[in-house]
């Protein structure tokens, strides 16, 4: 584990385990690298340097005013792999990481890349627009900053005991471990940081970032992601890839990379090895 800090001042703290080909994960919203234990751990046992960073506002890292955008996430991402000298790596990115990394890729190139794979991903453009019908209306998202607003620590206790995880479905088996683990890696960021990253992951169009996307990149979606709607998501972030795979799942919750790690991981190795 260490911290580097970034031209602006901005403290990022990152876990840094193993040798082997690198392979760099950037958490979802208002997550910490935490939330990729179960991905860390079992490539770690498959040779695989894992590599993972708290985005700037969140976990451990610097709780900054402002830079809550994907121009900075991705910058902050670009430092991180260039201090660590990483080539030939694959980039993993969960909703809105998957923001971070498409944007990063564009951004800063593919030199140091080989791929990289989308989970749950908030590309290609998560609010409605005229150009993006199949969006999600603004007023939505200014839901979510309303409920932050109010009491933070009961809405980091709401949703992923709903539909983060899917265990508002019929049938399905809550985890209060689980959830617990979102609000504490939650409750460990700064409000302002999570405040803005609603509008940086939901109104930030990464239409263009994925068209300059070379690298083979997976593309991993769940019909029944409660977060990141599936038909405006997922497919079309495929199509606009150059080298884009899609793999579909039918029933995993949006958080499917710690209820289905099992089949998450199993899948990503495969892609990682064809």
């Amino acid at each position: 584990m260490g911290t580097i800090t970034t031209q602006d001042g901005t403290e990022i703290f990152y876990k840094d385990w193993g040798t082997g080909q690198p392979i760099v994960f950037s958490h979802g919203w208002p997550l910490s690298a935490d939330d990729w234990d179960a991905q860390m751990l079992f490539f770690l046992q498959h040779g695989y340097r894992v590599i993972a960073h708290d985005r700037r506002g969140h976990g451990r890292s610097t709780q900054t005013g402002d830079g809550h955008d994907m121009d900075h996430y991705a910058d902050d991402l670009a430092e991180l792999t260039a201090h660590l000298d990483l080539h030939d790596a694959i980039h993993v990115g969960h909703s809105t990481g998957g923001g971070e990394v498409a944007h990063y890729l564009a951004r800063h190139g593919e030199s140091r890349v080989s791929k990289a794979a989308l989970i749950s991903a908030v590309p290609p453009l998560m609010v409605k627009t005229d150009a993006n019908p199949g969006g999600l209306p603004k007023a939505v998202f200014d839901d979510l900053q309303a409920q932050l607003a109010a009491n933070r620590s009961v809405f980091y206790r709401d949703l992923p005991a709903g539909p983060f995880y899917g265990f508002n479905r019929p049938g399905v088996e809550s985890s209060e471990a689980i959830i617990e683990n979102w609000w504490r890696q939650g409750m460990m960021g700064g409000a302002k940081a999570h405040y803005d990253g609603i509008v940086a992951f939901s109104q930030t169009d990464f239409t263009e970032d994925l068209k300059k996307i070379t690298v083979p990149v997976l593309v991993m979606h769940s019909e029944d992601d409660q977060i990141v709607p599936y038909a405006a998501s997922g497919p079309l972030s495929a199509k606009l890839l150059a080298n884009g795979t899609l793999k579909t799942y039918t029933d995993f919750p949006h958080g499917m990379p710690t209820t289905q790690a099992e089949t998450i991981n199993a899948d990503l190795l495969a892609f990682l090895k064809d």
